[in-house]
């Protein structure tokens, strides 16, 4: 992951006076990332149609991010989550990432944070191989980083949602063609499921600093 962090240090050096890093999240951090999400997002976040997704699931391999001020708080987060993008015409299954939520703390917002951890995301899970990313959001926000609507076009969340902020994104050229269908969750149980919580193997930090 360092060479990722790295390439994402090299594009936001120049733009960014605040010290801060990326790193994967470990257990320690279940809480404190639980409790950025509610002051951001606020108490109906677990009512959208993504969050049945991730509910119980956990995360893609190396795909929970989060970033920490100076002191080591986290301050932003992001998570990517394996899910079935719809059938080919030809009846095969496609594999992509779900990505979401992605949320700052308030204190910490435009400061290029969350922009940082989008593109270390997207780097992280092209690194991994995976051909496609998909999220609900702002357009205005996520086309940025290369969503786009278009690509998401014949592919439907299993709930309600609004059709112009879901979004698509190929790391492979062509991963989403003919894919249609609902998204289903792909990933791994939790074995004990309760709210707010991950199985973490305790995995070496990464960082690099802005």
């Amino acid at each position: 992951m360092a060479a990722v962090l790295d390439s994402v240090r090299a594009l936001f050096a120049p733009k960014i006076d605040t010290a801060f890093l990326i790193d994967r999240e470990n257990p320690g951090d279940v809480l404190a990332r639980e409790r950025l999400l509610d002051a951001a997002m606020g108490p109906n976040r677990r009512r959208k149609s993504s969050e049945t997704i991730r509910r119980h699931r956990v995360p893609a391999e190396g795909l929970a991010l989060v970033a920490r001020d100076a002191s080591g708080h986290v301050i932003a987060t992001v998570r990517l989550w394996n899910i079935q993008a719809g059938i080919t015409p030809a009846g095969r299954a496609v594999p992509a990432l779900l990505l979401g939520p992605l949320a700052v703390d308030p204190a910490h917002e435009g400061q290029g944070i969350g922009g940082a951890l989008m593109r270390a995301a997207i780097l992280e899970a092209k690194k991994s191989g995976h051909g496609a990313i998909l999220l609900v959001g702002d357009p205005d926000y996520y086309e940025r980083f290369g969503f786009s609507a278009l690509k998401a076009k014949t592919l439907m969340m299993p709930g309600p949602f609004e059709r112009h902020r879901f979004l698509g994104l190929e790391l492979t050229e062509g991963w989403l063609k003919g894919a249609a269908g609902v998204i289903v969750p792909t990933g791994r149980r939790l074995s004990c499921p309760s709210e707010g919580t991950t199985p973490w193997p305790q995995a070496p930090r990464t960082s690099a600093g802005y």
